[in-house]
């Protein structure tokens, strides 16, 4: 469409030169010429208005002046459309996306719970839906977005901003924030057909008061987990002293109570054999002591050297 407006404007343009050269010079056939190339780029500028080609991703709205904005979108590819009475309007439906930022210049500033001044940079994500493009150019027009779509987004970021505590917005609670943002402008722009993909907060700035205070809390709290953790780790070692003296004290009355069964069952077999506390006396003499006791009915001592010696020689009767 582009290419045949050109050629048509260069075409009434050179048409235009030869006539003026013509009535200089005053030759017909130049003027004629001239007068050709006008009719002929204006029909080709005319033409080009009868041709409209859609772009992937995009959708034709079209506007007839007798008839308004008519039912329907054009899909993409090539279509004629009748010259001046029918007019094409393109609408991007693919994913889109606004930031609402300092390097843009346009950030949010929005109060805390506690009243206190935030900064936030926000990018919204979004699609105008293709069946309804005709609804939203007849609704609001090509400037939706600073019309309807970029206020909306301030405003849902300030309310959601409202409900939240300075110190909680970098922590946990900023993805509840998110959500609820999200939440707000898919129901507020649902009407205008404008869908709504995803909302991330870029940015968070509290005051450096805010931010130093969270700052300290975190230290204490940490250095607190320290101390417990070495309050722990003596109670474990005073308990496994604990368990080592129950062991060894559990240890020395098992063998005191061996060693006093032991001896009463020693006292009892002395009681119940008398005879082997002689033994037991034996066994407990010197070495060098030749001396054995015997039980009998009459107990008495043997003097084992009395039987070491060789018996005396037997002496005869007197000699006849």
């Amino acid at each position: 469409m582009s290419l045949l407006l050109v050629i048509g404007f260069a075409l009434a343009v050179l048409g235009l030169a030869l006539v003026v050269q013509g009535i200089q010079l005053q030759r017909a056939p130049l003027r004629a010429a001239g007068i050709g190339g006008i009719v002929a780029g204006a029909a080709t500028a005319f033409l080009s208005a009868a041709f409209v080609v859609v772009p992937a991703g995009f959708v034709g709205v079209m506007f007839n002046v007798f008839g308004g904005v008519q039912d329907g979108e054009l899909g993409e590819g090539f279509h004629i459309v009748l010259p001046v009475i029918q007019q094409v309007t393109l609408y991007d439906v693919r994913q889109q996306e606004i930031t609402l930022a300092t390097t843009t210049g346009d950030q949010i500033n929005a109060r805390s719970l506690e009243g206190l001044d935030i900064g936030v940079d926000v990018t919204v994500l979004y699609q105008v839906v293709r069946a309804e493009a005709a609804k939203l150019h007849q609704d609001i027009g090509p400037s939706y977005v600073n019309i309807r779509l970029r206020p909306q987004i301030r405003t849902a970021v300030r309310d959601g901003i409202a409900e939240f505590n300075a110190a909680s917005l970098i922590g946990s609670q900023r993805a509840e924030l998110q959500r609820g943002i999200e939440g707000e402008l898919s129901g507020s722009l649902e009407s205008d057909n404008i869908l709504i993909l995803g909302v991330l907060l870029r940015d968070v700035r509290i005051p450096t008061l805010i931010t130093d205070a969270i700052e300290e809390k975190q230290a204490a709290e940490q250095q607190v987990e320290v101390e417990e953790n070495r309050r722990r780790q003596s109670e474990i070692a005073a308990q496994r002293r604990v368990i080592e003296a129950t062991g060894e004290r559990d240890a020395a009355i098992a063998r005191a109570e061996g060693e006093a069964e032991a001896l009463r069952l020693r006292a009892e077999a002395l009681r119940d054999n008398p005879d082997l506390i002689q033994l037991e006396f034996a066994q407990r003499l010197a070495p060098t002591v030749q001396t054995i006791m015997l039980p009998s009915d009459n107990n008495f001592l043997m003097d084992l050297r009395q039987l070491a010696q060789p018996p005396l020689p037997r002496t005869d009767a007197a000699a006849p």
